[in-house]
C-alpha cells in the first residue's frame, strides 16, 4: 500500500511492482518511473462529488470557486494540484484518507471533492447521497497508465502488450462503459 505523497519512492523502493487505477500519465511521473501506454484515452479527468442535493448548484468551477465552498482533497496527487491551481477562493481541506472523503461529503463535512470521471461514478453507485454533476463535462482530460521502477524493459513491454490486447478485443471499452455509467 502507498499514498499519493509517497507514490514515487515507493515505486523506486520497489515496494510493489506495478501501481495502477486512476494514475495519470504525467511528464514528471514519466521522468522519475517507467509508465506504460496510455488507456482511458478521453475518459479520464478531473471532476467533481457532491451531495445530490446539491447537484444543482454546482455547474461551473466558478459556482466551486467561492469563499463559502469547501473542497476536500487528498494529499500529494493531482487532485491536489488541480485544486490549487484552479481555486483560489474556495476553501481547501487536506484530508489524508482519499477513501473516507466521499463519506465526508456525503455528511456535509465537506461540499465538494476533486476527483476522477471514473471514481466519481463508482462513489455515487456507492452511495445515493452523493452525484457527480460534472462526470461528463470533466474540467480536465487525461488518460492513465500503469507506473512501476525504471529498469526493466521486458516488463513494460508486457505491460504494453496486455494493454493492447485489452484494447483490440474490446474489453477496455467495455469496462469503460460500465464503471463510468
Amino acid at each position: 500500500m502507498s499514498t499519493w505523497p509517497t507514490l514515487a519512492a515507493d515505486t523506486q523502493a520497489g515496494k510493489f511492482d506495478i501501481a495502477l487505477c486512476g494514475i495519470s500519465r504525467n511528464y514528471n511521473r514519466a521522468k522519475s518511473m517507467a509508465m506504460s501506454d496510455a488507456y482511458g484515452e478521453g475518459i479520464f479527468g478531473k471532476t467533481i462529488l457532491c451531495r445530490a442535493k446539491d447537484a444543482k448548484r454546482f455547474q461551473s468551477l466558478a459556482d466551486i470557486d467561492r469563499p463559502e465552498v469547501r473542497v476536500m482533497i487528498n494529499p500529494g496527487g493531482t487532485n491536489e494540484k488541480f485544486a490549487h491551481a484552479n481555486l483560489q477562493q474556495a476553501q481547501i481541506i487536506v484530508y489524508n484518507d482519499n477513501a473516507d472523503i466521499p463519506r465526508q461529503i456525503a455528511e456535509g463535512k465537506a461540499d465538494i471533492m476533486i476527483t476522477e470521471t471514473v471514481e466519481a461514478a463508482h462513489y455515487v453507485r456507492m452511495d445515493k447521497r452523493l452525484a457527480a454533476p460534472l462526470k461528463d463535462k470533466p474540467f480536465t482530460r487525461h488518460s492513465c497508465g500503469i507506473l512501476m521502477e525504471k529498469g526493466d524493459q521486458e516488463w513494460l513491454n508486457y505491460i504494453n502488450f496486455v494493454l493492447a490486447e485489452l484494447k483490440m478485443d474490446g474489453t477496455l471499452a467495455n469496462l469503460e462503459g460500465k464503471y463510468l455509467k
